[in-house]
């Protein structure tokens, strides 16, 4: 088998929006709180993709120590 016959793996490609969603709903749930640093959230996407959404975090500015509530802090409380 030579490399030129296998294919890449498909790129994703990781939006800010897409990342809070995902992490919102992970927040919602109960798999991770929103005191956790961000880089918990390593234990959860693939290593590959990963990559992806590490980069896309730091091109907006949030570090891997931050808090996951500052990745979502724009939250919508039914209670208030």
């Amino acid at each position: 088998m030579s490399l030129s016959t296998l294919s890449p793996a498909p790129t994703v490609e990781y939006s800010i929006k897409m990342i809070k969603d995902e992490v919102r709903q992970m927040v919602e749930k109960g798999t991770i709180n929103r005191y956790q640093p961000i880089y918990t959230l390593c234990q959860y996407i693939p290593p590959r993709e990963w990559v992806c959404v590490e980069c896309e975090l730091e091109r907006c500015e949030y570090l891997l120590r931050d808090q996951i509530g500052d990745l979502i802090a724009s939250e919508n409380w039914d209670n208030d």
